[in-house]
């Protein structure tokens, strides 16, 4: 037992270290590969991959979001004389938490299954060894684009979704359940920050690049023939799913501090 929780920790050590490589290899050549224009079509191709075939994804999760919190939360708020602030409840959630963490998850689901899913069988079919002995580097030729292309398209993703669960939310709230419209835009104007926002869009830079990252290094490094490949989106799926609440709860301790020291100082020049 000893020797196989010993060869168990050293394994996890080697993976997390070659992981880190590999994170490393993939942020040094994205960034050279911005300087260099024969790079842009290929971040044109994932982006039209990765951002306009998710746009049917992020619309039914938001609006579905958004509905859903504004059926499940009016019987709690009408028995208290609140029903008027629901809106608050719906907008704020879905902008600080719900938006940005699910439009990630579909992400990891989609577009971080079908990139797994392309590099693996790429690296099945030993055409990222093609590509590597013809002297180029198969990380900015590969990975670069696909991560460029999460970074760039995620965070718009995500005000998207966001938007489309504001919306999903005024429909059940003042079309289906007969909230005043007024009341409800104006009660979400007053609980909705623009810091609410800007953290939103930074959450979602650190989701796209734990997606990108980890799907593209699924996909170098799976097993041969189909059960690999199909093993290793699984893989991905998974380790992007944790790594997405990870990170939120990450940046949700940092944001808030942040928001305690600065923002009295704010009211204050104010």
């Amino acid at each position: 037992m000893i020797g196989v929780l010993g060869s168990n920790t050293v394994m996890g050590v080697y993976n997390a270290g070659q992981f880190g490589r590999f994170a490393w290899r993939s942020m040094a050549a994205s960034a050279r590969s911005i300087g260099m224009r024969e790079t842009y079509p290929l971040i044109w191709t994932q982006m039209w991959i990765i951002g306009v075939r998710s746009v049917p994804v992020m619309l039914i999760t938001g609006a579905f979001v958004g509905m859903t919190l504004a059926y499940g939360s009016y019987d709690q708020l009408a028995g208290m004389g609140l029903e008027e602030h629901l809106g608050v409840l719906i907008n704020v959630s879905v902008v600080k938490e719900l938006g940005p963490v699910l439009a990630a998850v579909m992400l990891a689901g989609r577009v971080g299954g079908a990139l797994t899913a392309e590099l693996g069988t790429m690296k099945v079919t030993e055409q990222i060894d093609a590509i590597e002995s013809m002297g180029t580097d198969p990380v900015r030729y590969i990975v670069a684009p696909r991560l460029l292309a999460c970074l760039l398209l995620t965070p718009a993703l995500i005000v998207y979704a966001d938007l489309l669960g504001i919306w999903g939310g005024w429909y059940m709230s003042v079309v289906e359940l007969e909230i005043n419209a007024g009341a409800y835009w104006s009660f979400s104007a007053f609980g909705i920050e623009m810091w609410d926002v800007v953290c939103g869009l930074i959450k979602g830079l650190f989701f796209a690049g734990a997606i990108a990252v980890i799907s593209c290094y699924k996909g170098f490094h799976c097993r041969e023939g189909a059960h690999g490949v199909g093993q290793a989106c699984t893989e991905a799926f998974v380790a992007s799913f944790i790594s997405i609440l990870m990170i939120d709860f990450a940046l949700v301790v940092i944001f808030k501090a942040i928001y305690s020291t600065f923002w009295p100082v704010q009211s204050l020049l104010g």
